[in-house]
């Protein structure tokens, strides 16, 4: 009866409430007779019940700012009452309210939306105890596992280990100490081995890769690190997936290399479909690598710490020298927007992709598509398997054999028996 009593008071006042002072006593009262039909209603010994709306709670990254969604039905109170919420904003991304994430605007949250709603927080609290499980599994890995994997990571940086391979070791096995993070690295048996095979790679629908890497890490890990073997007829190794390389045809590759206009770009993808590059060995070339007289590329320490030397075409060459005018290159062949820095991977698949687009390609093409367009059309001319296993750079030929799958030369002999009809 006190918010009615405050109504009966606006007649008898002296001088007229301003606007805040108005809405405040308005929104009391329809918050009273909001909670008062919630409440179960008997009329004729019937039993009616007032629909009684949710607010979903869950947190999300919105403008790099960790946030509380708020979901709400369409509801005149309970969008005012939300607006009551100091930090409440509208997004129209989100189509939502959102607070900034506090303990303080949760219990604000409770205090202003629990008498007019119902509150489902089930996801918020799941996320909240993700974050918590995640942030204990991060300080396990940065105090008590570290100097394990300090040591794993100097011992493969003394063993030589390319850059590449000791990220993706050492990544994996701080997957997998995390995995089993209540768990001393002293006590981990095959049968932990075994589980997160089973429990998280299986269950995440990982790629027999990531399997095939990650059990090579933990032999690794644990032969030169613990000074134990693993019992490796126990750990489930993934069959090898049989793939063919992905092919482009000479006219595909043509449309693409014409596509870019900026000729450095256009040196870029031409050079590697030229000479069959992978993205790490172009970006690596310096101009001494380019022996004009020779006709020659010189490939340093590529893949497996090799050296190797593939022909340079002459129109390429032509390309390379106008493309040197231009832009006069300091330390590295193809340098990115700071001279002397390499030019960035990422920024030459972009690249790539902007060429498939104006060629209007409909394929996933990726820069080793030009590799394998490389070695397959040199097989189609004519070219001998044990020659294009050198310009590639592979050590065994079992590797290069596979382009004699996906070439057409042979392929196009044979008589469908359909066209005999």
């Amino acid at each position: 009866m006190g918010f009615l009593f405050q109504i009966s008071l606006l007649f008898f006042l002296p001088k007229p409430l301003n606007t805040t002072q108005l809405f405040n006593i308005f929104f009391r009262y329809s918050i009273f007779f909001k909670k008062f039909f919630l409440h179960k209603i008997y009329v004729s010994k019937k039993n009616y019940v007032c629909k009684v709306h949710t607010i979903q709670l869950s947190l999300s990254l919105h403008r790099q700012q960790q946030v509380v969604i708020i979901k709400s039905p369409a509801d005149t109170v309970l969008t005012k009452a939300i607006k009551l919420i100091k930090t409440s904003k509208w997004s129209q991304t989100l189509k939502s309210w959102y607070v900034p994430y506090s303990i303080e605007v949760l219990h604000e949250i409770k205090k202003l939306l629990s008498p007019l709603c119902v509150i489902d927080a089930q996801q918020l609290k799941a996320q909240l105890n993700a974050e918590k499980d995640k942030a204990t599994k991060n300080e396990y890995i940065n105090t008590i596992a570290k100097p394990k994997i300090e040591s794993y990571i100097k011992w493969m940086q003394s063993k030589r280990y390319s850059p590449s391979t000791i990220n993706t070791y050492t990544e994996a096995l701080k997957t997998f100490l995390k995995f089993h993070y209540q768990k001393p690295i002293e006590g981990i048996t095959n049968q932990d081995i075994i589980d997160f095979n089973t429990d998280y790679i299986l269950k995440q629908n990982l790629s027999s890769s990531y399997q095939n890497q990650f059990v090579n890490s933990l032999k690794l890990f644990f032969r030169q690190i613990e000074n134990r073997n693993l019992d490796v007829e126990l750990i489930h190794r993934p069959k090898r997936e049989k793939l063919l390389p992905n092919v482009l045809s000479k006219e595909e590759v043509k449309a693409i290399l014409d596509a870019p206009k900026n000729i450095k770009h256009k040196a870029m993808l031409s050079l590697i479909y030229s000479c069959g590059l992978r993205c790490g060995e172009l970006i690596n070339l310096k101009p001494e690598h380019i022996d004009s007289k020779r006709g020659l590329v010189i490939i340093k320490q590529a893949k497996g710490r090799k050296d190797r030397i593939t022909p340079l075409s002459l129109k390429i060459l032509v390309l390379l020298r106008n493309y040197f005018m231009l832009f006069k290159p300091k330390y590295y062949l193809f340098e990115g927007q700071n001279l002397g820095e390499k030019y960035d991977e990422r920024s030459l698949q972009l690249v790539l992709k902007q060429s498939v687009v104006k060629a209007k390609i409909n394929k996933p093409v990726t820069l080793h598509w030009l590799r394998h367009s490389f070695a397959t059309h040199l097989l189609e001319a004519g070219t001998d398997l044990r020659y294009i296993q050198e310009l590639l750079g592979h050590s065994s030929s079992k590797t290069t054999e596979i382009y004699t799958h996906v070439s057409n030369k042979e392929l196009q002999k044979i008589t469908s028996p359909f066209d005999l009809l």
